[in-house]
């Protein structure tokens, strides 16, 4: 970001470059102070263009409820910002040149980073709302998909845009880090599910009580087809089918997740009761 800045007061708009920097800044504070409320820490924060990546805590993206509030915020500052420049600008307290540049600045900031384009924060809020139906493995494949998918449509307009001379290089480089960013995150998932997985343990224990989600599988079926169900907060139990649909038995999430750390993801599930 500091290279940009040097661009703006090279192109001699060093105000121009303040202000992008000011709201980038002002836009990472806001998911810093939300995350903060929550109790989650935050390592590092990582400038950009179009916003930024503040690193929060690991185990933040385990919880949706949470991971919508942090990332409501940054976009939420940018709105809330624009509103402010309109009205300084509306009572003469700003230039009218930079009054406009902050409050599009706002604008766009808040807008791009709303799209359902996983890293950005409308795709960690997309990610969280499916993550309830559809597990957190799932909701982060495709919420990365469709960062990627944004991210070649970006490449492809800030491509056109530069051939018609109506934006410069950085719209192209931005879809490339979106585009790296959401294939960095898809290729990360299972790490983080399995992560997540070992955790839940330590939730229960601590918390005492959790909500539970019920599933019934065949005996045949891989450990590996079984963890995918798993969703976020609640813990899972899995009634068993012979292949006539008969009862056999129930295991446990914990029985699951130990066994496929023991034994691989294509251990049948049937298995575990005959190691009781």
């Amino acid at each position: 970001f500091l290279a940009l800045i040097g661009l703006f007061f090279v192109a001699g708009v060093l105000g121009k470059g303040l202000i992008a920097f000011a709201v980038v800044f002002l836009h990472e504070l806001g998911h810093i102070i939300a995350g903060r409320r929550l109790g989650v820490l935050v390592s590092d924060v990582e400038l950009l263009p179009f916003g930024g990546v503040s690193r929060l805590g690991e185990d933040l993206f385990f919880e949706p409820s949470k991971e919508i509030y942090v990332a409501v915020a940054g976009p939420l500052v940018n709105v809330v910002l624009a509103g402010l420049g309109v009205a300084m600008r509306n009572y003469g307290l700003w230039d009218e040149t930079l009054g406009s540049f902050f409050f599009q600045c706002n604008l766009m900031v808040a807008a791009f980073n709303l799209l359902p384009a996983f890293p950005l924060d409308g795709g960690r809020i997309f990610r969280a709302c499916l993550a309830g139906r559809t597990g957190f493995r799932k909701a982060t494949y495709y919420a990365a998909c469709w960062g990627q998918a944004w991210g070649v449509i970006v490449v492809t307009g800030g491509f056109l845009g530069f051939l018609l001379h109506l934006s410069g290089l950085d719209v192209i480089v931005t879809g490339l880090f979106l585009v790296y960013a959401a294939t960095r995150e898809k290729i990360m998932a299972p790490y983080h599910f399995i992560r997540h997985l070992l955790r839940k343990k330590e939730e229960i224990a601590r918390a005492g009580v959790s909500p539970c989600e019920l599933a019934v599988a065949l005996d045949t079926v891989p450990l590996g087809e079984i963890i995918r169900t798993f969703v976020p907060q609640r813990f899972s139990f899995i009634f068993l089918l012979d292949s006539n649909r008969r009862y056999r038995g129930m295991v446990s999430e914990d029985e699951v997740i130990e066994a496929m750390l023991a034994e691989g993801v294509d251990f049948p599930v049937g298995r575990l009761l005959e190691e009781k």
